[in-house]
């Protein structure tokens, strides 16, 4: 084994979750290696995606113009054939009063595309990227706190590196999370099996409802229906685990069945293609996949994305709980990395938080697989279950869309960022001035401030100090009884009481 490295962080996996992490904790300037087992691009499922990552998450890491210009299938909202309606109902992001206007729409991804773009930008802002790297282990200290992890690169060769934290990113399949003291516990209610597959010239549904998602309800579970591109359409069917068995045999065989038995996807495949070669040739299964860990954090490690939890994909919310526990723990690791606050204050708010917003969903799917009700009924579920004082609809699309929480990360990134650039920016600029006199030793502290190294540094303050700059009335309230709130800059916790003196 080579010689061990030191860093702050370590996170393990390469997915949304564990890049937002490693991007945001590398914006504060701490030193993060990010390892993942396999090389970029790699397939993976979870493909629809919501108006709080892409405009929320996406734009808080500074990443949303690239994933705008590339090219992927814009969706509006979401298309459903599902309780006593026989018709397809619709609803559109721009109803929700967090996501009207610009931010009215997401995207639906190649996740091979997408993870890709998030994984080159964490090492574009200074996260120590390695691919084929897989995790053999972790390091323990004498009190059983992980303080590290071991593992082997493509050619086999063992490393260790040790860190403060270790974040467990790692997805559904991890094995680390037994270290942080927990154990996955599987939804007694969520016990699907999913069967999925590509096709290429399937049917597009009228315009401007052309890139939504459909889903679509028939006797033996439902079905969902996604456009990535103008040719290419992702197809899976979400079984109860009372016909898992009809899953077994012929895989192609069993998702035509199932598609044939659904009126509308079998319309809207009528002229399609199974793709048979390449990365989308595969009929691919996943059972079990509605579950939460009983501890989202403990002995020096952190869980996030599905590593964490995970619940039945009917309104696309992985790649959005994914993306948002990373900004969790981000926040709740600068906090203590800077001294601000200890562990049980910090990661308490972490995972308060992301529980809130599993179990909103959790609650509101329970009662959205009651295939006896209307769809007004739905929406009053919705409006009921997030306690919204909004009209029914507008509570429904809000929760679907990733807008429960209110967090100005999810849905006002841009207010998060400004604070955030303006404030650096400040602080820069007296560095310059500092710098700037005409002599030599003036150039020198002038170039100095220019260096990548020092000017990390700045920033890194410049977080943590951002909310004194900021007006008071930018300050969030506290989602959590008792609880804490995002720095101004978004990259940590505050106490409430902590308010900021106007600048």
């Amino acid at each position: 084994m080579s010689a061990s490295e030191q860093v702050d962080v370590v996170v393990v996996g390469g997915g949304p979750g564990g890049s937002t992490v490693a991007t945001l904790l590398a914006k504060s300037g701490h030193r993060v290696i990010q390892l993942e087992r396999e090389s970029f691009p790699r397939y993976q499922i979870g493909e629809s995606l919501l108006p709080s990552t892409i405009h929320g998450v996406c734009r808080l890491l500074g990443v949303e113009d690239e994933i705008e210009s590339a090219g992927f299938m814009r969706k509006r909202g979401g298309s459903f054939r599902w309780g006593t309606s026989p018709v397809p109902w619709n609803f559109n992001f721009a109803i929700s009063p967090e996501f009207a206007g610009p931010t009215s729409h997401a995207y639906q991804v190649e996740r091979m595309k997408f993870d890709e773009i998030l994984l080159r930008h964490a090492a574009k802002t200074g996260v120590d990227v390695r691919e084929e790297a897989t995790v053999t282990g972790v390091v323990t200290d004498d009190g059983g706190r992980v303080v590290g992890v071991d593992y082997t690169d493509s050619a086999g060769a063992a490393h260790r590196v040790l860190a403060t934290y270790v974040v467990d990113a790692s997805g559904n399949k991890t094995r680390l999370t037994k270290h942080a003291g927990s154990e996955r516990v599987y939804s007694d209610f969520f016990q699907n099996v999913a069967l999925f597959g590509y096709f290429t010239g399937g049917k597009r549904l009228p315009e401007p409802s052309s890139g939504n998602i459909l889903c679509a309800a028939f006797d033996e579970g439902w079905m969902w229906y996604i456009p990535l591109t103008d040719e290419l359409t992702s197809v899976g069917a979400v079984i109860a685990k009372e016909h898992a068995a009809k899953v077994q045999g012929d895989p192609e065989a069993a998702l035509m069945r199932f598609a044939d038995r659904c009126e509308i996807v079998k319309g809207m495949l009528s002229d399609a293609t199974r793709v048979t070669e390449g990365t989308y040739g595969e009929i691919r299964t996943r059972k079990d996949y509605s579950y939460a860990n009983t501890k989202f954090w403990g002995n020096g490690m952190v869980l996030v994305g599905d590593a964490a939890c995970f619940i039945d994909p009917v309104f696309s919310t992985g790649v959005h709980l994914a993306t948002y526990s990373g900004v969790l723990a981000a926040r709740s690791i600068n906090s203590v990395l800077s001294g601000a606050m200890d562990e049980e204050r910090a990661f308490g708010e972490f995972e308060g938080r992301y529980r809130r917003e599993y179990a909103v969903f959790y609650e509101f799917l329970s009662s959205f697989y009651d295939m006896e009700q209307s769809e007004d009924s739905y929406f009053w579920r919705a409006r009921k279950v997030t306690g919204a004082p909004t009209k029914d609809l507008e509570a429904f699309v809000s929760l679907v869309a990733g807008g429960f929480s209110k967090e100005a990360a999810l849905t006002d990134a841009d207010a998060v960022v400004e604070r955030f650039t303006a404030s650096t920016k400040a602080l820069t600029e007296a560095a310059a001035r500092t710098g700037g006199m005409d002599t030599d030793a003036g150039q020198r502290m002038n170039h100095l401030f220019k260096t990548p190294v020092v000017r990390e540094v700045m920033e890194e303050m410049n977080a943590f100090q951002a909310r004194g700059v900021a007006g008071s009335a930018q300050v969030e309230p506290p989602l959590l009884e008792g609880g804490l709130v995002p720095s101004a800059d978004g990259l940590a916790w505050a106490e409430p009481d902590a308010v900021p003196v106007a600048g």
